[in-house]
């Protein structure tokens, strides 16, 4: 069965960078596009970043850009998400999350597969 497990969460201050990655099996990698969605307290899941199947192509919210870039590797079936500048409203659990096919889309609804999420916490 598909599997997506994230990786490279943690408690950064303001300011600081971390990387996460997201490793998927039991899927044929190339032919998904992935993305990264975020989930804060209280707060409903938004999408943060997505990604082609081939890594030509992508997208981000608007709050992330110019902060954040999402980039994969189909030898390695992964997908990483390097975050820049972080700030303390970019705390949540982050999620990948794949979809069949060429549409990187922002909607939660087009991906049906998803990993458990990695904790982000941004301090003052």
């Amino acid at each position: 069965q598909v599997q997506l497990v994230e990786s490279g969460g943690g408690l950064v201050q303001a300011g600081g960078s971390l990387r996460l990655s997201c490793a998927a099996s039991g899927l044929t990698f190339s032919r998904y596009a992935m993305g990264w969605f975020r989930q804060a307290p209280g707060k409903e899941r938004e999408f943060v970043a997505a990604i082609n199947w081939s890594g030509t192509n992508t997208r981000y919210a608007d709050s992330v850009k110019g902060r954040f870039t999402i980039s994969r590797d189909n030898a390695k079936n992964t997908v990483s998400l390097q975050m820049n500048s972080l700030k303390p409203e970019d705390t949540a659990v982050y999620y990948c999350a794949a979809a069949l096919g060429s549409s990187y889309d922002e909607s939660r609804a087009k991906y049906p597969y998803w990993g458990q999420g990695t904790q982000v916490t941004v301090s003052v």
